[in-house]
């Protein structure tokens, strides 16, 4: 008898359910080998106040972040207020400290029963490993990166804590299990700790080397996600327009009583870490007016290569065209006729150095928005520009959020370096971007991309302006642009392959070609492996979130990745593995992308 009733619904409709991948391999004799460091994505990690002002009286060292998130229905201006960053600062605001919670708890559930690393813990410690040789490198996700430091000493403690890992294991090296947006926190801090003092942590150019095994990076949006741009440019991602077509007043004004929407931008505005993940590489990597790396994909071919079998499409070269010939390169378009046209059809009229015209505020307003000083005159100069390539992204939120960007652009750059040995590559602005940054000398150190596919992921996006006289945000998804369920193009929303997350473009490209081998950005040639993870959803309700999933956060359930993190925990290397495992065409996309390696 299956230990429990939903087990034995689950087993009665689909056969025998398989065991737990800690079961498995603890059957195999693997045990505990080296040390085990988690290191969070944004959103993911618990916060909780440590002082705050009158309104949070009460709330001392409760979580304001994560657990059941009680103070947002209770007090939400009050969670708005303390939850934002200064917008001068991008640090505390006066009065109020905001910290992560400590340990493997911070991480381990975002909110009851929705379990986040929790499933991967209860598994390594099958085969022996505990919080001695088990760490999450809590971090407040909010900050930029080196702020952590400044603020915190976080990337301090990440590295004391690994240092006493490997030591007290007989000089094991680590495996750093990095997730979503931790992958790219953690590739800062690879720079950060090798790096002199007082900008770096000074371990010396061989740190790397000495303490880590291997880089196993879940879902790491290393060039960055097109959603980051719809979150800032407009508070939206493919749900909440939904959400907002079908319903307005639920999103523009009435929910918990405020106007939602421009509460959430401003408070988002002032996160620095979001700005991290705007798509870097501009047009190189991500396609331009008349082009793009995915030109071709289709979610009906998809369905058909895998209703046949075909385990790889490395070797793909078919193209399937969307029905308006769509282009992913154009990553905000107002309307669907300026997302389709040719690009000597399109009228564009510069943004660029635009006048903002008239204050569009009004005493109706109930929070402040940088939209508000940019007046008729700048709405309306975004609009007439039509269409945004990822080399237009950048001047975009600088016209739109210069006070958010100038702020970002002290912490993070987004371009490809013609240069690596320029000086002005060791300023850790850099170092979270891969295509301006050199892997550590560390040739005997995998670096692995694990990721989801086969689930549709924003990537570009049709918007239209809305009413300018009124307090919401100017510029609003189309959701009525729409090819229907065979289409790309659903909801206002151009989507691809990926784990409905990160594109599998921003996911796979650095292990796919750009550190393959050695590289500019991979000078030691540190061996890099794909291993992509085929979505499959639960089958019924009692399975929960499923253990095939590929979905961006609950892919930490999944059972065939939590085997393959075990076993190089366990002492395995890529080849063991078995190498790549690929179900995307990640590396047909890569090939199409003119990149000086």
């Amino acid at each position: 008898m299956p230990a429990s009733f939903p087990q034995y619904v689950t087993e009665a409709i689909n056969g025998p359910v398989a065991d737990p991948p800690g079961v498995k391999l603890q059957n195999e004799g693997l045990k505990a080998k080296h040390p085990v460091v988690f290191v969070p994505g944004i959103v993911t990690c618990g916060l909780e106040l440590w002082e705050g002002h009158q309104c949070a009286d009460g709330l001392f060292r409760k979580r304001l972040w994560g657990g059941t998130f009680g103070e947002v229905y209770k007090r939400p201006l009050c969670w708005v207020k303390h939850m934002s960053l200064d917008n001068e600062s991008g640090s505390d605001p006066p009065g109020i400290r905001v910290r992560p919670v400590a340990g493997l708890v911070a991480a381990d559930y975002f909110a009851p029963g929705y379990f986040v690393w929790a499933v991967l813990i209860a598994n390594l410690a099958r085969i022996g490993y505990e919080e001695k040789t088990m760490y999450m490198a809590a971090y407040d996700w909010r900050l930029s990166f080196q702020n952590t430091e400044v603020r915190d000493h976080t990337l301090s403690q990440i590295k004391s804590n690994i240092e006493l890992m490997v030591a007290s294991n007989g000089g094991s090296k680590a495996v750093i299990v990095p997730h979503s947006m931790g992958a790219i926190y953690f590739l800062h801090f690879m720079k950060w700790v090798e790096a002199p003092a007082p900008m770096g942590g000074g371990g010396g150019p061989d740190w790397c080397a000495k303490h880590i095994k291997a880089v196993v990076n879940i879902g790491g949006p290393l060039l960055g996600v097109p959603k980051a741009l719809a979150a800032l440019f407009s508070a939206e991602a493919r749900d909440i327009a939904v959400v907002r077509s079908i319903a307005p007043s639920v999103m523009d004004k009435d929910l918990f009583r405020i106007q939602t929407l421009p509460h959430i931008m401003k408070m988002i505005r002032t996160w620095d870490s979001a700005m991290s993940m705007i798509p870097k590489g501009g047009e190189t990597i991500w396609g331009g007016l008349d082009w793009s790396p995915e030109e071709g994909y289709s979610p009906s071919k998809r369905k058909l290569r895998d209703h046949i079998g075909q385990m790889s499409s490395r070797h793909d070269n078919e193209t399937i065209k969307s029905k308006g010939q769509l282009n992913y390169g154009r990553m905000i378009a107002f309307g669907k006729d300026a997302e389709e046209k040719h690009p000597s059809d399109l009228k564009r009229i510069d943004f660029r150095g635009a006048v903002k015209g008239t204050n569009i505020a009004n005493n109706t307003c109930d929070v402040w928005t940088e939209y508000s000083d940019m007046g008729v005159g700048g709405i309306k100069a975004v609009e007439e520009y039509k269409v945004y390539t990822a080399g237009d992204i950048l001047d975009l939120l600088h016209f739109v959020a210069p006070k958010m960007m100038a702020r970002g652009g002290a912490h993070f750059s987004y371009g490809i370096a013609e240069n690596l040995d320029d000086p002005k590559y060791s300023h850790y602005k850099y170092w979270s971007n891969p295509l301006e940054t050199k892997l550590p000398n560390a040739p005997d150190m995998e670096i692995y991309s694990m990721y989801g596919v086969g689930i549709p992921t924003e990537r570009a996006y049709v918007y239209r302006q809305a009413a300018i006289a009124q307090c919401h945000i100017p510029f609003q998804i189309e959701t009525s642009a729409d090819e229907g369920n065979e289409g790309c193009l659903n909801n206002g929303v151009l989507t691809v392959d990926g784990d409905e997350t990160v594109p599998v473009l921003s996911a796979g490209f650095m292990c796919a070609k750009g550190w393959r081998g050695r590289t500019r950005f991979n000078p030691s040639g540190i061996k890099t492996y794909i291993r992509e993870y085929d979505h499959a959803p639960p089958s019924n309700l009692l399975e929960g979130r499923g253990t095939q999933s590929g979905a961006h956060v609950d892919i930490m359930g999944n059972f065939a990745l939590i085997e393959d993190i075990m076993r190089v925990a366990a002492g395995a290397t890529g080849k063991d593995l078995g190498g790549d495992r690929v179900h995307s065409d990640i590396f047909k996309w890569s090939e199409k992308i003119s990149l000086s390696l």
